[in-house]
């Protein structure tokens, strides 16, 4: 199989776009906080490559064509923003002091669950980022020593966890404030949380991509601040 598959390029692309087409009828189907479609698709990913024993490069040749449309992707969120611009201006302060808990927050609780396990400063600082976007994630952790592999892992499950639970934590916590949600989506949960904020609301989707952006920044001040606290 993997000899026949070194002669398609285009492999992995296919079997990601498929399997999130698979996912999105799927969740149409049944509208339950599982059938999250880039679950869906991550799961149906692996089995694919497991069953066939498909060697992960060769999917990944093909499946790396889709992060070029990250950037632009991540762009386009600033549309919404701007719609939202007068009421940025009116909660600034609140806005502010909430993205700066919540990074505080994630720092925290990363150090906190090392020092518990006892995990070196490896993966300590390969954790450190898990809760920016992935371009900002790798840039940190290779700045404190991190393993890039591991920072994306963290980065896709911490998104994936925050892009499957968000409604459910909305719902269980009574919290109905766009701007609340919105924030707690971007920041804990990155570039997949702003695509769930979105489902709620433009207002959502707004306030959430002010979130990737400020927390990412903030994460950048505040990671060297926090690296020396595992030893």
């Amino acid at each position: 199989m993997n000899e026949i598959l070194q002669e398609s390029v285009y492999f992995g692309f296919f079997l990601a776009l498929g399997t999130y087409w698979i996912g999105l009828k799927l969740q149409k189907r049944f509208p339950y906080t599982i059938c999250n479609p880039l679950l869906v698709s991550t799961v149906l990913c692996i089995v694919v490559l497991l069953v066939f024993q498909i060697d992960y490069e060769f999917f990944d040749a093909g499946a790396s064509h889709i992060t070029y449309f990250l950037t632009p992707c991540t762009v386009c969120l600033a549309i919404p923003m701007y719609r939202q611009v007068r009421i940025l201006k009116k909660n600034l302060a609140a806005i502010l002091l909430s993205i700066i808990s919540g990074c505080l927050a994630a720092a925290l609780t990363i150090w906190g669950l090392c020092a518990l396990f006892g995990l070196d400063k490896s993966v300590y600082h390969s954790l450190q980022p898990k809760s920016v976007t992935t371009a900002i994630a790798i840039g940190v952790s290779s700045e404190l020593g991190g393993s890039s592999a591991l920072t994306i892992m963290g980065v896709v499950v911490t998104g994936m966890f925050g892009g499957i639970m968000a409604k459910v934590f909305c719902r269980l916590f009574h919290i109905k404030d766009p701007i609340a949600i919105g924030l707690a989506c971007g920041n804990s949960a990155h570039a997949m949380g702003t695509s769930k904020a979105l489902e709620f609301g433009e207002l959502e989707g707004a306030m959430s991509s002010l979130a990737v952006v400020v927390a990412g920044v903030t994460t950048v001040v505040l990671a060297p601040v926090f690296a020396g606290m595992i030893h």
